[in-house]
């Protein structure tokens, strides 16, 4: 299988995953005069649809920006792909179960919420992380220096922040969700941090 053609069906599926993210969005019926109730009553799941378009926005451009340097692909790497495609596609269902629980600020739903985004989030950066080791042990697969040590670190620190998450929600499911949420941005970080040589 040609390298274009995965690149194709990968961007496709980010593409169709981001616009079922949107598709959770729908107009609530109510008494005339309760429209701006009916709107901020929606903000639970704005908030976690902007949260969950960023984080597949910056996976999308991890994913680009690596297969730019990858020359050719292997079944392997075939197979290795779909399944990090696979665990991307979960976040639409983790994000629907956040913004549900939000709605109603139970304690024990958050906590369910939470661990099950932190789960979905865990197996994306064990994923890149397994795509990272793969191309770093095959180098005739990539330009050279594709895969830098601190990179191939970074899936395995954001997992550590999602673990980390998990446990703290046993005690505070607030915390638990800013952990949540500086997982998501440590993985834009460590996306410009590797863009920065190209920047310059």
């Amino acid at each position: 299988m040609s390298k274009s053609r995965i690149e194709a069906f990968s961007d496709g599926v980010f593409a169709i995953l981001i616009t079922i993210l949107v598709l959770e969005f729908h107009p609530v019926a109510g008494r005339p005069g309760t429209l701006l109730h009916q709107v901020t009553g929606q903000m639970p799941l704005l908030i976690t649809y902007l949260t969950s378009y960023f984080y597949v926005g910056t996976l999308w451009l991890f994913h680009h920006d690596y297969f730019t340097h990858v020359k050719r692909t292997t079944t392997a790497l075939n197979i290795l792909n779909l399944i990090l495609l696979f665990t991307a596609t979960l976040i639409n269902y983790s994000m629907s179960l956040v913004a549900m629980a939000l709605r109603t600020l139970n304690h024990a739903d958050m906590q369910v919420a939470f661990i099950v985004y932190d789960i979905v989030a865990l197996l994306i950066s064990l994923s890149y992380w397994l795509i990272y080791h793969y191309l770093s042990t095959h180098p005739q697969l990539t330009d050279h220096g594709i895969t830098s040590p601190t990179q191939r670190i970074d899936p395995l620190i954001s997992g550590l922040i999602y673990g980390s998450s998990i446990l703290v929600s046993w005690l505070n499911v607030w915390i638990a969700g800013v952990l949540l949420l500086l997982g998501i941005v440590f993985h834009f970080i460590a996306y410009l941090r590797m863009r920065l040589p190209a920047m310059h």
